[in-house]
């Protein structure tokens, strides 16, 4: 009988939040991998063996807004069987939540290109606001959503006195990447 050779290695994994309060958001920290130093034979510590494994940390008894640290333990790895957990680098993971909140906001447009001779005499946006949702803080410090840009025609092919009518469905957007959009984030412009 010959033994397979016990080895030492470290992979980096997926880390899933489950069971997150529906009141609350993870607002900042965190990080979405880990590395892991296991130890296994040789033949289960392969890339093809270890492709599932990842951290599950559960957050079921987060009850309040604010920091939280949480321990990376053996239970919280889905390892192969027959390989043991040694450490986690970072051994921890800390957390801040705040209250999750939404409001409407005004939708602006955002004119791209150079303007030249043309000037908007009128501007009309529907729906003229947009409904955000996100962590308190954050979606307290949004007042508006801006228009992906709208294209002005060139100078060259119009005359003066001239009147055109720009009609476009375009995205809108939010600078905070923890604040997202409670509907469809496409307006029409006219």
């Amino acid at each position: 009988v010959v033994r397979e050779p016990e080895l030492v290695t470290s992979t980096a994994v997926p880390i899933f939040y489950k069971s997150v309060p529906k009141e609350l958001e993870i607002s900042s920290g965190g990080s979405d991998r880990v590395s892991l130093e296991i130890r296994g034979p040789a033949s289960k510590l392969t890339p093809q063996s270890l492709a599932d494994t990842a951290v599950q940390i559960d957050l079921k008894n987060v009850a309040r807004a604010g920091l939280q640290t949480f321990t990376i333990r053996r239970e919280d790895i889905n390892l192969p069987e027959g390989v043991a957990f040694v450490r986690a680098i970072p051994s921890q993971v800390q957390l801040e939540f705040d209250r999750q909140v939404s409001k409407q906001v005004d939708v602006r447009v955002f004119l791209g290109g150079r303007r030249g001779t043309w000037r908007v005499a009128e501007q009309t946006v529907n729906p003229p606001q947009v409904r955000i949702v996100g962590p308190a803080r954050r979606v307290d410090e949004i007042d508006w959503a801006e228009t992906d840009p709208i294209e002005l025609p060139p100078d060259e092919q119009g005359q003066a006195g001239e009147k055109r009518k720009i009609a476009e469905r375009v995205h809108v957007f939010l600078d905070d990447p923890q604040v997202r959009f409670d509907g469809s984030p496409m307006v029409e412009v006219k």
